[in-house]
């Protein structure tokens, strides 16, 4: 049936995306417009995680798993690889498996599927984790895995065939007016509802409402790790102690402060640059490590090979592999709110909406997230 509302969403990647979904399953006839003939930014260059774990209990936690179920659906019906791995925070000191014990028991309150395990149990569940000097580890069952760059090359296809959804890739817009979306000085495409879901549009198309929004951009560090051999695989995605002060739902521990405080007399540094370290596995083996985090708003294009290596090399401190080689490195930039949102969801014009600011957790927020605000709207 045709449908007699329409849509437009500007941007291809992972929020661009959930929203044309969420659009279409409203019926809504949806268009995308993607200045590049591809989608190339930060979509792309991240670890494929899709982390609940790292989601503070309630409405954010809950986003993140409805996310994890699309995630689920869309991995089966648009063919792309995905795995239900997990997550693994082990602890090499007293300060961090103290926090680890806090957030257990509290996660459990909250409903949360996690265990926390014994050096045994650890090295059970992942023979990638370093033993020497293991103390154990929290495991969660709620982190699925996929390959971001495979994911979200197959899923425009998908939304076309299922929903009809119309993508025009090598459209920049060039403004909008009137419900109606210009690109160049000759296309007009008039529409019900627009939204922005790229932050390079909307910093673009509204520059001045952009200037005065509390936002900054993050640019991040990253590497990927050549295909294991003999198909080795590495369980549920891991991470260091150094990811405990960086998520929002770690917070909760009371001691937590103390475990950063000293991580601040003894690892300055990677403090400095924003790095705490994680390893994903996906499909072909490969295995992607990061980050660090730079905050401004205008980056340096250039990686710096000393964050690769302070990467490396605590990495290496909990992590054993059985091939070391780098393959690829690279860095990513999106938006992040500086007023400790969530989100940026405003309308900059009559039905015209900006959706941003999710920060590092676009993959997993945005399903949800677009089914909120669409269902709001």
């Amino acid at each position: 049936m045709q449908s007699s509302r329409s849509a437009i969403v500007i941007g291809a990647g992972i929020v661009g995306l959930a929203t044309a979904r969420a659009l279409a399953l409203r019926g809504f006839s949806v268009k995308v417009f993607e200045r590049g003939e591809k989608a190339v930014g930060a979509s792309i260059r991240n670890f494929g995680m899709i982390w609940p774990i790292g989601q503070a209990a309630g409405k954010m936690y809950n986003r993140a798993v409805r996310s994890r179920e699309i995630w689920k659906e869309l991995s089966l019906g648009a063919d792309f690889w995905s795995e239900p791995a997990g997550s693994l925070h082990v602890a090499y000191h007293p300060d961090e498996w103290l926090v680890l014990e806090e957030l257990a028991e509290i996660f459990h309150k909250e409903g949360r599927p996690v265990q926390l395990l014994d050096k045994t149990a650890v090295t059970h569940a992942s023979a990638a984790v370093v033993p020497d000097g293991l103390l154990g580890g929290l495991y969660s069952r709620d982190e699925l895995i996929v390959d971001p760059r495979e994911a979200i090359a197959a899923l425009p296809g998908w939304l076309s065939s299922q929903y009809k959804v119309e993508f025009c890739w090598g459209k920049c817009v060039s403004y909008i007016s009137d419900q109606t979306v210009y690109v160049g000085n000759e296309e007009e495409y008039p529409a019900d509802l627009i939204f922005i879901c790229n932050g390079a549009d909307f910093e673009t198309l509204y520059p001045e409402i952009f200037s005065k929004k509390p936002v900054t951009k993050c640019k991040l560090q990253m590497m990927r790790l050549a295909a294991q051999p003999a198909d080795w695989r590495i369980g549920p995605a891991l991470c260091g102690g150094l990811s405990l002060i960086h998520y929002n739902s770690f917070k909760a521990a009371a001691s937590l402060p103390p475990l950063k405080q000293r991580y601040m007399e003894e690892m300055a540094p990677y403090l400095e640059w924003g790095i705490h370290v994680m390893m994903s596995q996906n499909g072909r083996g490969e295995l992607t490590v990061g980050d660090s985090h730079e905050y401004g708003l205008t980056h340096d294009p250039f990686d710096k090979e000393f964050i690769n290596r302070m990467i490396l090399d605590y990495l290496r401190t909990f992590v054993r592999v059985k091939d070391w080689s780098v393959i690829q490195t690279w860095n990513g930039i999106y938006t992040k709110l500086t007023d400790g949102e969530s989100d940026l969801f405003f309308s900059p014009e009559p039905y015209v909406y900006v959706i941003n600011g999710v920060g590092g957790a676009g993959m997993t927020l945005s399903f949800g997230l677009a089914e909120e605000l669409v269902e709001g709207l």
